[in-house]
């Protein structure tokens, strides 16, 4: 999970589907969507945001609907303009990005875009006052300037290859958000931006509801009406979904299958760097020690996570970049050695009881394993893990809770965690692994303290040396396999059953935090009926 978006920001994550809660189960009402009319799109998601400004974190990694940034992600994530008019000029040290932004775009209010908007939402998020958990991710910037009303220019302390990526986040009003507290203003759930829909509705716990903004630069939407439900249960989802409340919900693997047969749906595989894994507090006595760790690694069985759990939607995870990437670390996959983890346990004094289960010194070779309430997918990965824990002679609980009751216990309780960005390697590892970031909310949920790890995240998010970057990643994950501080279970595809009344849908790669950016709703706003 990365930053507080874990909880689904944004986190922010690809959690999505559904309408209405178990306290709202009937259609949406008023003015929002209803699934089945003409100019209408009824989704829902399974996490909803803690909040809808891009100064605390909402949208940072694009498609937030209500917003748009200075640059945006195609269908192959290839960057694109979207407030700028290009990709950035960038001088030959690589320390200073110039944009050129869109001449005649509007808030939704009616008030000019301008530079003013863009310098007000980068100084506002860099300000330690502002309560935004990614902050860390513009480090390398060291003042960003308007250049009259239509350029900026950011400069940087370090070169910082992916910077530009980092460009997709949302530019909030200055005219709006800047007369407010930061933190906790109106601006933080009535946002006002210059994307594609306009939020006329959020009811928490149950669903966001948006209308076209007819204003947009970009052409104004086919879809009139957009509702995102949020059902966090995968089964009421899917139970929904069937139903015909929906016209499109992201299910786990098994759901999805019961309805690879029906008429009238159809099913859209996402490939993602969302993983799951397990935390391993460093402030555990269990799982602390390095020999536990190491143990835990061998004993899981990721390949029979992903043919039984995930029906072959996935990979096994040994990190948390994907076997099939560029950057992943050739030579670092873990085989299922449940003997050898046996005997690493063995020899750190680690030794069965009467009952199986090991002890050492008088400490019992058992914790407990947090997963999120009503998310199936981690529930059976749970399971699966302390099932193959078990036969090693580590004795798991497995405990299901919500993020409230699971974040106090964070420091010393294994929680079934997941996160992932597919834009650079930097985005997702650095706030994962990072000793100064342990205990700082999401980030580092285990505490991982390890110097080599740490020197590795700096020298990959400072150099401009494309094979020097590679070679730092390599290090962070040739480093997991010496000293896991998470066991990495899973890569999942995410699934998505929709109604075929829509043309040419399609997915993106995807991040861990998905659903009101993610999906194939990604590019809504751009959807044309079927003829």
């Amino acid at each position: 999970m990365t930053a507080r978006t874990a909880r689904g920001l944004a986190a922010t994550t690809m959690a999505a589907a559904l309408i209405a809660s178990a306290a709202a189960c009937s259609r949406p009402a008023g003015g929002s969507a209803a699934a089945g009319s003409p100019d209408s799109v009824v989704v829902g998601i399974a996490n909803e945001p803690e909040t809808l400004s891009p100064l605390l974190g909402y949208g940072k990694d694009g498609n937030s609907k209500i917003f748009d940034g200075l640059l945006t992600h195609d269908s192959a994530m290839r960057l694109r303009p979207a407030l700028a008019v290009a990709l950035p000029e960038v001088t030959a040290d690589r320390l200073t990005y110039t944009y050129s932004l869109r001449k005649g775009v509007r808030f939704s209010d009616g008030a000019p875009f301008t530079a003013r908007d863009v310098v007000f939402t980068y100084r506002t998020i860099l300000d330690p006052k502002t309560n935004n958990p990614a902050r860390s991710e513009l480090d390398a910037v060291r003042s960003v300037r308007a250049e009259g009303d239509d350029r900026v220019v950011f400069t940087l302390k370090y070169p910082y290859a992916p910077f530009a990526e980092r460009t997709v986040l949302p530019i909030a009003p200055e005219h709006i958000a800047g007369r407010q507290d930061v933190n906790s203003g109106e601006f933080t759930t009535r946002p006002i931006g210059t994307g594609p829909y306009v939020l006329t509705t959020w009811s928490k716990g149950e669903k966001l509801a948006f209308k076209a903004n007819p204003g947009y630069w970009g052409g104004a939407p086919t879809v009139k009406k957009f509702t995102m439900a949020v059902i966090k249960d995968d089964d009421v989802r899917a139970t929904r979904l069937r139903s015909g409340e929906l016209d499109g919900a992201i299910l786990p693997p098994g759901l999805a299958k019961g309805f690879a047969h029906d008429k009238g749906r159809t099913t859209l595989a996402a490939t993602s760097f969302d993983h799951r894994s397990v935390t391993l507090p460093t402030h555990h006595p269990v799982t602390g020690d390095p020999a536990v760790r190491r143990a835990l690694d061998l004993a899981v069985d990721r390949k029979a996570m992903v043919d039984k759990l995930l029906d072959g939607a996935g990979k096994p995870a040994y990190g948390p970049v994907p076997t099939d990437s560029p950057w992943f670390a050739e030579g670092t996959e873990r085989a299922h050695d449940p003997g050898r983890a046996r005997r690493l346990l063995d020899a750190a004094g680690w030794l069965p009881g009467p009952d199986g289960i090991r002890t050492r010194n008088g400490v019992r070779a058992a914790f407990p394993l947090w997963y999120t309430s009503g998310d199936k997918l981690r529930q059976d990965h749970a399971l699966a893990y302390a099932s193959d824990a078990k036969k090693a002679g580590i004795e798991i609980t497995t405990q299901a809770g919500t993020w409230e009751v699971i974040e106090p216990r964070m420091k010393t309780d294994a929680v079934l965690a997941g996160g992932g960005s597919p834009a650079d390697p930097d985005f997702d590892q650095y706030q994962l692994l990072m000793s100064t970031l342990g205990g700082d909310g999401f980030n580092n949920m285990a505490r991982y303290d390890n110097p080599a790890v740490d020197r590795a995240l700096e020298q990959g998010r400072r150099s401009g040396d494309p094979a020097a970057r590679k070679a730092a990643y390599d290090t962070v994950q040739r480093e997991l396999v010496k000293d896991p501080g998470y066991t990495f279970l899973t890569h999942i595809d995410h699934l998505y059953v929709l109604g075929d009344r829509w043309a040419d849908l399609t997915t993106q790669v995807e991040p861990h935090d998905h659903g009101l950016g993610s999906g194939p709703w990604w590019n809504v706003e751009k959807w044309q009926p079927r003829r």
